[in-house]
């Protein structure tokens, strides 16, 4: 337990205020745009599968460093991120561009119809792929009947 809460305090550190967000500074472009949207749903489609392994595969390898196994990754998501675990809904905000930094906001609905934002930080990798580097995920106004 004492090592999740190590690992969640660090990727605390590293995430972007949500305002940062609304900041955002150029276009991404349509291709970044959709890759990006591809490797977040591909990684929320492999939490509804169970799918530790293919979920942690979307990491940046400092995330994959950090968490050491893919297990211990998908046991911290289901404790410290729920609605990104178990959504019923999803829905991808624009992209944006923030000092440099790729963000993804997404809304989700949790199974109790409460919503979220999850705003993701992603990484380009050397191959030219995308990796998710962080996700912030925070309470979003109203429910879904």
């Amino acid at each position: 337990m004492r090592r999740a809460l190590w690992i969640l305090a660090w990727l605390a550190a590293g995430f972007l205020p949500v305002a940062a967000f609304a900041a955002g500074d150029a276009d991404v472009s349509e291709r970044d745009a959709r890759s990006v949207r591809s490797v977040i749903q591909a990684q929320l489609a492999a939490f509804a599968a169970g799918d530790a392994k293919r979920a942690f595969s979307y990491a940046t390898p400092k995330v994959r460093e950090v968490f050491g196994s893919a297990d211990k990754f998908i046991e911290v998501v289901r404790e410290a991120y729920p609605a990104v675990y178990r959504h019923e809904t999803v829905a991808f905000l624009k992209p944006e561009l923030a000092d440099g930094t790729l963000l993804q906001g997404v809304h989700l609905t949790d199974g109790q119809g409460m919503l979220w934002l999850a705003l993701y930080r992603m990484e380009r990798q050397r191959d030219r792929s995308w990796r998710i580097s962080a996700c912030q995920l925070v309470p979003a106004q109203g429910r879904v009947a």
